[in-house]
């Protein structure tokens, strides 16, 4: 039962009892309920403009997605950095945050630092380039 299907149940209660508006208990009851009545009506046109406010809000952020589909392209939507902002002399790395599974990237100074704080959770990522190094001297002497 809705709000105002209640208030319209508590005024038939109220005029069931016959209720005198003439004394000051009569006076006093028959006001409370036409209060609650104004706050029903009111509640009820604020849940219809929020219905309304969020339609139109879900017809924004699809018209957004369309926008973002033709200025960006089609690419994987869980990518959040384009790599081109990074500058064309960098090299670009990438890996896998293993707390929160998102995608970090970082150029090289960031690797050579050795460890990179995910963006995402605040997790610290260190990297071993030794094992590397020693991985490349197995293959060159082969």
């Amino acid at each position: 039962m809705e709000i105002t299907e209640k208030v319209a149940y508590l005024k038939g209660l109220a005029e069931g009892m016959e209720l005198n508006a003439e004394k000051k208990e009569g006076k006093l009851l028959l006001a409370i309920i036409d209060v609650l009545e104004d706050i029903a009506l009111e509640l009820s046109d604020i849940e219809d403009a929020q219905e309304e406010l969020g339609e139109g809000l879900d017809a924004v952020s699809d018209d957004l997605e369309d926008v973002e589909d033709l200025l960006y392209g089609e690419d994987d939507e869980d990518e959040e950095y384009e790599l081109d902002d990074l500058g064309e002399d960098e090299d670009c790395y990438a890996t896998t945050c293993p707390t929160c599974e998102e995608s970090i990237y970082f150029d090289e100074s960031v690797l050579e630092d050795g460890e990179v704080i995910c963006p995402n959770c605040g997790e610290k990522l260190e990297f071993d380039l030794e094992s590397l190094d020693e991985d490349d001297g197995e293959d060159g002497e082969e």
